[in-house]
């Protein structure tokens, strides 16, 4: 639900005007959640300080990243007999170190 001072600047911003629309800093600010719908709506928004533009406000760029397709690597992807069995090396190595901390708790107390 749009406050009545968020629904002036909605009308004020939906003309959809082709130039991005300039506002200032201290306009921006006090208006800022009806600035944003705005820019999530499509609008492009510059935000200005003695008539510089410090800021422009736009909706980010769509995604490239293609869409992710279940099953599209089926067939593909083959597990190793020994995949779900842990290495001895691997193993000795954490009792190893199991051993240390062990030491070291006891040096501890």
């Amino acid at each position: 639900m749009m406050t009545h001072k968020e629904e002036t600047m909605s009308q004020h911003l939906s003309d959809n005007a082709p130039s991005p629309r300039k506002i200032g800093v201290r306009e921006f600010r006090g208006n800022l959640t009806a600035y944003l719908r705005q820019v999530r709506q499509g609008s492009t928004i510059l935000v200005t300080s003695h008539d510089e533009v410090v800021a422009e406000l736009r909706p980010p760029a769509p995604s490239y990243r293609p869409r992710r397709q279940p099953g599209a690597l089926r067939g593909r992807i083959r597990m190793s007999e020994d995949f779900d069995q842990t290495p001895s090396d691997f193993l000795d190595t954490l009792d190893r170190h199991r051993g240390r901390v062990s030491e070291r708790t006891m040096r501890l107390r």
